[in-house]
């Protein structure tokens, strides 16, 4: 017969995976009627627990140590939207070099732009007993955050969002939105565009109204936005001949991420415009693919790795100090680089 699982007796006891956990290896931070009724649904659904399992979650422990009762947790979760972009690859590379030269585990994964899939990623890093979290959040709010920290004792970092009572690591977008539009005016582009896509995260909203804000300031208008269905180079290309339908043409066009931009740039060029004489094109992130474009992309280089190692420094100060830990936000500043496109 399939073994049960831990969830399968939170759903019976009616907790969270959190609480079943602790009344598996800290009891005393359960109240005695809520431990009561947890131990009946792990006696009802013969629950047992994998302990090769759990010893795997610990890490070894020192044989001269065997007063040792507390586990110490190895792991640590890296939740972003999407591991198929190189920029969040990145900010986890950064993480888990950071994570295992302290020691420790990571485990990457994705929410794919979805609240559930982050809640399921999250549930399963509780019921693993990880130490802690760095998460791009999609559906997490402040209470999810208490959740997390009173059922588990996990950390949690925010990236590239901040929030209340919680540590975070961001980079200042709107200035880099600020960077892109200013370059593209120095060089006399003043019909401007953003091309960004679905679903906009925040820092790619505020990219746009950087850019937005600094032309306006300048005195040239409004800043035309194109959506796209994706952040995607397949929806860089579909942009480039919706730019060429506009009247008048534009001549400077700031793409919310590389991605968008390599695709533009490249079915540009297919088209017969010349880059930058034609369209001058920014992108956004300086991922390495930026270099390889068939016109070297000009882009805002974001601190990736930065990211990465910023928020899993966060994370283990907050795991190795508990209650006496003070949350820190650090914001980072991107730059421009230029390149051949603009």
């Amino acid at each position: 017969m399939p073994q049960t699982s831990i969830r399968e007796v939170a759903r019976r006891a009616g907790v969270s995976v959190g609480t079943v956990s602790n009344v598996l290896n800290r009891p005393d931070l359960v109240a005695e009627a809520t431990r009561d009724r947890v131990r009946a649904a792990i006696q009802e659904l013969g629950f047992v627990r994998n302990e090769s399992a759990r010893r795997l979650r610990q890490g070894p422990r020192r044989s001269s140590d065997r007063r040792a009762t507390k586990p110490r947790p190895r792991a640590f979760g890296i939740v972003v939207e999407d591991l198929t972009n190189p920029y969040a690859t990145d900010v986890a590379r950064g993480a888990e070099l950071t994570l295992n030269d302290a020691g420790h585990d990571a485990l990457w994964l994705s929410s794919e732009y979805s609240a559930r899939k982050e809640r399921r990623n999250l549930d399963m890093l509780v019921e693993h007993e990880a130490a802690g979290v760095l998460v791009v959040p999609v559906g997490l709010d402040p209470a999810g955050i208490d959740r997390l920290r009173s059922s588990s004792g996990m950390a949690v970092v925010l990236i590239d969002h901040a929030g209340p009572d919680v540590c975070s690591v961001q980079v200042d977008h709107v200035a880099g939105g600020d960077i892109a539009a200013a370059h593209l005016l120095t060089l006399g582009r003043e019909r401007l565009v953003f091309v960004t896509g679905r679903p906009a995260p925040l820092p790619v909203v505020e990219r746009g109204e950087g850019a937005a804000r600094t032309l306006a300031k300048a005195g040239g208008g409004e800043m035309i936005t194109l959506t796209q269905r994706a952040l995607s180079p397949t929806e860089g290309r579909a942009a480039a001949h919706r730019l060429l339908k506009m009247s008048p043409v534009p001549t400077g066009v700031f793409c919310a991420n590389d991605l968008l931009a390599i695709g533009l740039t490249n079915e540009l060029l297919r088209l017969g415009v010349s880059i930058p004489d034609e369209i001058a094109v920014i992108g956004y992130d300086d991922i390495e693919l930026a270099t390889s474009s068939a016109v070297p992309l000009t882009t805002i280089r974001q601190p990736r790795f930065s990211v990465g190692e910023e928020a899993a420094e966060l994370a283990l100060a907050e795991w190795a100090e508990g209650e006496s830990h003070l949350h820190r936000q650090v914001i980072l500043t991107p730059e421009l680089v230029e390149r051949e496109s603009a």
